[in-house]
């Protein structure tokens, strides 16, 4: 399994196991309406699941909540996959307040599948003239502040 650490901050009213279910459900197989497709697998077999949740010291209704994936959910050799799949969908989810991916957990068999680049980053690094920094990248949205 792939093990995720989510810092999650519920709305108001939302008990955090629901808030770490959410999570779960939203970044691997729940989706809010029924699909036709759901009935021709064990969605069981696929779905995250929030397997812990401990509250954060010293911070007021906020907590670590610990999400399993199962490694048949993603594409081997697909970092664009796995990440879509851990991080796309859950961050605008109306469950909660805020949520951070604060850590996450690959199994090394599944890192071996990755390839990597097809040159290392100083050919990167020499493109950009960007040194001595991370190299950091994001899809432009409206709801970022952009008008």
């Amino acid at each position: 399994d792939i093990l995720a650490a989510f810092r999650v901050t519920p709305q108001p009213g939302v008990p955090p196991e629901e808030a770490g279910a959410a999570v779960a459900a939203e970044s691997s197989t729940g989706t809010w309406t029924t699909v036709w497709t759901d009935g021709l697998t064990s969605l069981d077999r696929y779905k995250g699941r929030c397997y812990g949740i401990e509250p954060v010291p010293g911070e007021e209704n906020q907590y670590i909540c610990y999400v399993a994936y199962p490694l048949d959910l993603f594409e081997e050799g697909s970092v664009t996959n796995m990440f879509t799949s851990i991080v796309g969908n859950v961050f605008g989810f109306k469950a909660l307040r805020a949520l951070r991916l604060e850590d996450l957990r690959i199994p090394t068999a599944y890192v071996k599948t990755f390839q990597g680049p097809p040159h290392g980053i100083q050919v990167e690094r020499d493109k950009l003239n960007k040194y001595g920094r991370p190299l950091l990248g994001c899809t432009i949205k409206p709801k970022l502040g952009l008008s």
